[in-house]
């Protein structure tokens, strides 16, 4: 266990796991040989995010089959997470690029990068997936995030979960495609019980431990939801890994990121997020020497983050909050 800027870091033993049963590394693929949906949930898809890894392993060494469907466990970024260094977490987002902006066909037939061969590895297992969960943990210290896209299907199975408190809807980034809305996943108007549903879970910050403890409840929700396994299965198998019901749900609508142009992008305080800034106009920081200020009054901060502040990447995101 590592001390790292106030938070314990345990690092999962990933090593029985690594192999998988699919002849792809890391990925393991259960059928229960009945009718139901294929479920997929995901980890690492950056090498630091460990909550997501942590509730992976736990549910291989729990045992956890599919009674309905099938399902399949993936740990996406062994290579980056070989890397990882407690003291210096942030390294070992990726190796060569961003995992999660590789979701395109050209970039993965490509196979130029590390991350677009591993994408291609993945991408038989995503396609085949009717749900996907796909677990993240953040740069700095903040609630639970669960990103829906834009499709109303994602939404509408978020307040089936009641959990988290902040569900955010986005279009997702504009320098590539996240996982989460690769294929099926993507498409805006299928409606249904058959429709495709991806949901990407922001636990916490990296070093937390209480980020695997969200990862581990989603997890348990997730299943359930999907009809794969039955409430009283899942209370006895992962025992504790269910928590309480967010006591309301909120819908962040971004409308917009704001992007550095340099990494001399400051913000005016310490912003962990979800902060509700009242008046539009006001300055919350400076790109170079340009004031960024609120487009509206009532606006909630997205994941503000300098921590990997260069020219291109988004720092912040711009919301409107409405009940769910």
């Amino acid at each position: 266990m590592t001390e790292v800027a106030g938070f314990e870091l345990q690092v999962p033993d990933l090593s029985a796991w690594r192999a998988g049963n699919t002849g792809v590394e890391g990925v393991w693929h259960f059928d229960s040989g009945q009718s139901g949906r294929a479920v997929m949930i995901s980890a690492l898809v950056h090498g630091n995010e460990l909550c997501g890894a942590w509730a992976i392993k736990g549910l291989l060494e729990a045992g956890v089959r599919p009674q309905r469907g099938s399902l399949t466990l993936a740990l996406c970024n062994l290579a980056a997470f070989d890397r990882f260094d407690p003291a210096h977490h942030d390294a070992s987002r990726f190796v060569d690029e961003d995992m999660n902006r590789q979701w395109q066909l050209d970039r993965m037939a490509s196979g130029n990068t590390l991350e677009r061969r591993r994408a291609a590895e993945l991408r038989p297992f995503v396609e085949q997936a009717d749900w996907l969960l796909d677990l993240h943990s953040m740069h700095e210290r903040a609630a639970p995030l669960l990103l829906a896209g834009m499709q109303p299907r994602n939404l509408a199975l978020a307040r089936r979960l009641r959990a988290p408190e902040h569900v955010v809807v986005d279009a997702g980034h504009k320098d590539g495609v996240r996982m989460r809305d690769f294929g099926r996943f993507g498409e805006l108007n299928p409606q249904g019980e058959d429709a495709a549903c991806s949901l990407l879970l922001e636990c916490g910050f990296h070093g937390d431990l209480g980020s695997r403890v969200v990862a581990q409840d989603m997890c348990v929700r997730f299943l359930q939801a999907a009809g794969a396994l039955d409430a009283e299965f899942l209370q006895r198998v992962l025992p504790g890994w269910l928590q309480g019901d967010a006591p309301r749900q909120w819908v962040l609508e971004v409308t917009g990121p704001v992007v550095a142009r340099s990494d001399r992008f400051r913000f005016t305080h310490a912003f962990q997020g979800l902060e509700l800034i009242e008046h539009a106009g006001t300055v919350i920081g400076w790109n170079d020497s340009e004031p960024v200020t609120t487009p509206y009054d009532d606006c909630v901060l997205v994941m503000p983050s300098v921590r990997q502040a260069r020219a291109g990447v988004t720092v912040v995101r711009f919301a409107r909050r409405r009940p769910l």
